[in-house]
């Protein structure tokens, strides 16, 4: 192996890590970067956190006290149902939050997987693959989504499923145009002379060189699934009552805008600043990534 990296003039490369020191300077050296990071701490630690704090249960009904104003009893005033907002809005966010890093979570490892199988396997297998990714990926997302809940009825775990059905093909394509770039370096090309077998040269090679790439698509997307499963929930495809989600919140207070705006105000401002903080740090890590800077 020594022998035959030497006579193609390469040398012995160490595997860099996800995130190189390099990377995060460059991320950390950008306004954008530094506010997106402290918006996204601020948010995953009112809504992780928050729950523990406020001494209401975001579904116990106090009829004698709905649509009251915010106050010092209710910071965020009560719905329709005597119920504390504030205490909805965190534990919505938990639900909220938390199915768009699952989905994220689900359509990365499915994309990484099928993009690097089809991408080193070739042939009938990549074919095969792609043909599939080309005919999901000729359906709108949200209109898949929307079918796939259709069929499998509403509920909020159908609904993260309809959105992994609906979200992977994109990444598996990203993940293969990766790989058939990667495939064509000379110390990829040293490996597969040498005998060396496949699951090693992934590790070594090729996932070092995706997942930076697809960490950057994972955090611009952030924002479109938080917004996708509000928009889900709202028409009632999601969570059901009494169970509080920002986008089920906003369908039950669209009635009552005129005499309680506040019910509309705050989940709609906590949708706004997660999609604000996603986007920021996206895009601080794709110009800290840079073109050719991660290979």
């Amino acid at each position: 192996m020594s022998a035959l990296r030497a006579a193609l003039g390469l040398r012995r490369q160490t595997v860099p890590p996800v995130v190189s020191r390099s990377m995060w300077r460059r991320f950390m050296a950008q306004p954008s970067g530094r506010a997106g990071l402290a918006l996204t701490a601020l948010v995953l630690i009112i809504v992780f956190v928050g729950p523990f704090l406020v001494p209401y249960d975001p579904d116990q009904i106090d009829l004698s006290n709905k649509l009251a104003p915010p106050s010092a009893e209710h910071l965020l005033g009560t719905d329709q149902f005597g119920r504390d907002q504030l205490s909805r809005l965190l534990d919505g966010g938990r639900r909220s939050l938390g199915a768009a890093f699952i989905v994220l979570i689900s359509v990365l490892v499915i994309g990484l997987a099928v993009g690097i199988t089809a991408g080193m396997a070739g042939g009938v297998v990549d074919a095969l693959l792609m043909r599939l990714v080309d005919v999901l990926l000729a359906l709108p997302s949200l209109v898949l989504a929307l079918a796939i809940v259709g069929v499998l009825g509403p509920g909020f775990q159908n609904l993260l499923l309809a959105l992994i059905l609906s979200w992977w093909a994109y990444y598996a394509r990203l993940t293969r145009s990766y790989v058939l770039a990667a495939r064509q370096r000379q110390d990829v090309i040293a490996d597969r002379l040498a005998g060396i077998r496949w699951p090693r040269i992934v590790r070594g090679h090729i996932l070092p060189g995706v997942l930076p790439q697809m960490l950057i698509v994972v955090t611009l997307d952030l924002g479109g699934i938080v917004i996708s499963i509000a928009g889900l929930s709202f028409l009632g495809l999601g969570v059901q009552p009494p169970h509080a989600e920002w986008g089920a919140m906003l369908a039950g207070a669209r009635l009552f805008f005129s005499t309680a705006p506040w019910l509309l105000l705050a989940p709609a401002g906590a949708i706004l600043l997660s999609v604000v903080a996603s986007n920021l740090v996206g895009n601080a890590l794709r110009d800290a990534a840079g073109p050719g800077r991660t290979q």
